[in-house]
């Protein structure tokens, strides 16, 4: 996930806060007293990990995003990212001695469909291999049809600003569907949807004037496949994952989106990373914003977070398809905060969430491995450590969060009478007026 720009950022937190401030909602019951401990999640919850194609998999084919690398001189030169090509069977084995039985990926648009009517049997082999290697592990794949990525032919013919793109997406789509919707996997259609408009406008693929017409197509074309998948496989399971911002924000940051796909969502697919509360929003400088290691960090936040999408989507399961915490290229962090601890703590209170009667069915940490963020290798993200700069051999090393982790899937949850680490903050500006007149707290 890349942030929203600092002026974006807050000016969906004014218009938020606004809202709540100038009209909030009374609470609907005083929070309850904090449980002396917290029951696992049970054995039909689905322990993941998230990755992607192009920041992931190297060996990329010309596209919109290779093309980005190129044109801008900011950005670190893609290399091969760390070769999951090459090396998926040795990073699926990780995965799968952590006892995760979930997978994400997505299936690349450039690599199967490199050129114009032209489908490439070896690339389509290359994702046969993958999910062969997970099926061999006890691991159910969840397919992402669009990670932000789309083939160079199609940037050619306008990309998002055409209105002929929708056919072309659904064609590659149906396509990926029909070879893989046997295998029962988990589907995402569109990563992060409106950060994939406000990306493609910030690097150049979409003029400004036509991010309207992209988020419509968008809209158009996750019904149109979620359609399309239930016709493969009746009981299959699609979503399209959100990106979290700020409670209050969210219907003037994702809701034209949400609103427009709310109706073919089996489950919802949440991305939950920083949190913020007054203090840090008057802290953080601009920097941040694209230093992502600089982010806030509140895992109670994803307390809230559940409960804002529990709200949003009654009835609906929710899963947390994305969460980590980036480091700047792996050095510690200056709290002394680690990867291993926001982990536990963050699984805390999705038990806390669970025991409170959200229906949360599973989490994804984001990543296997450190990968390409989106123009740079420093945020380092991965259970396992890569350094793809400076080490030829892109040995996997892991962090203290591969043995947290373990546990944690080992035993359905951290213990029972864990205690977080990080103390929940006093305001959450993630869940106006809510977390400030009545927080979530911790038992002494």
């Amino acid at each position: 996930m890349r942030p929203l720009s600092r002026r974006q950022a807050l000016s969906a937190l004014a218009a938020g806060t606004a809202a709540a401030l100038a009209g909030p909602a009374a609470l609907a019951h005083a929070r309850t007293a904090p449980p002396a401990t917290v029951p696992a999640v049970g054995k039909d919850f689905f322990w993941g990990v998230a990755s992607a194609g192009f920041q992931c998999e190297g060996h990329a084919r010309d596209s919109n995003w290779i093309r980005y690398v190129a044109k801008n001189s900011s950005f670190e030169p893609y290399h091969n990212a760390v070769d999951f090509y090459t090396r998926y069977a040795s990073d699926i084995g990780l995965a799968a001695d952590m006892g995760v039985n979930v997978y994400r990926i997505s299936v690349e648009w450039s690599r199967v469909q490199p050129r114009p009517g032209v489908w490439d049997e070896d690339g389509f082999a290359f994702y046969d291999h993958v999910l062969d290697t997970m099926a061999a592990r006890g691991i159910r794949p969840m397919i992402t049809l669009d990670h932000w990525v789309y083939p160079g032919w199609v940037a050619d013919r306008g990309g998002w600003g055409s209105t002929g793109m929708i056919e072309l997406w659904l064609a590659n789509a149906r396509k990926v569907v029909d070879r893989y919707a046997s295998r029962n996997p988990l589907w995402i259609t569109f990563n992060e949807p409106t950060f994939y408009v406000l990306n493609e406008v910030r690097n150049g693929g979409l003029p400004a004037a036509q991010a309207p017409l992209m988020q419509q197509q968008i809209i158009h074309a996750h019904n149109a496949i979620f359609d399309h998948i239930h016709q493969r496989r009746p009981g299959a399971m699609v979503t399209s994952n959100i990106a979290y911002t700020l409670g209050t924000a969210e219907p003037f940051v994702s809701g034209l989106i949400e609103d427009g796909i709310a109706g073919k969502l089996d489950f919802v697919g949440i991305d939950y990373y920083y949190g913020y509360d007054p203090k840090s929003v008057t802290t953080t400088s601009p920097a941040d914003f694209t230093s992502l290691w600089n982010q806030p960090l509140q895992p109670e936040g994803i307390y809230y977070a559940l409960g804002y999408y529990a709200r949003r989507f009654p009835g609906k399961p929710l899963y947390i398809v994305e969460n980590g915490m980036p480091t700047h290229n792996g050095a510690p962090r200056p709290d002394g905060y680690t990867r291993g601890q926001d982990l536990r703590d963050t699984i805390y209170w999705i038990q806390r969430a669970k025991a409170a009667g959200m229906n949360i069915i599973g989490y994804n940490y984001w990543s296997v491995t450190d990968n390409y963020e989106w123009g740079s290798y420093a945020p380092r993200f991965g259970l396992y450590t890569v350094d793809v700069l400076t080490d030829p051999a892109l040995t996997r090393r892991p962090t203290d969060a591969v043995p947290a982790y373990a546990e944690i899937t080992r035993h359905g949850g951290v213990p029972a009478n864990y205690r977080p680490v990080r103390p929940p903050a006093g305001c959450a500006l993630g869940d106006l007026p809510g977390s400030c007149v009545d927080p979530v707290t911790v038992p002494r």
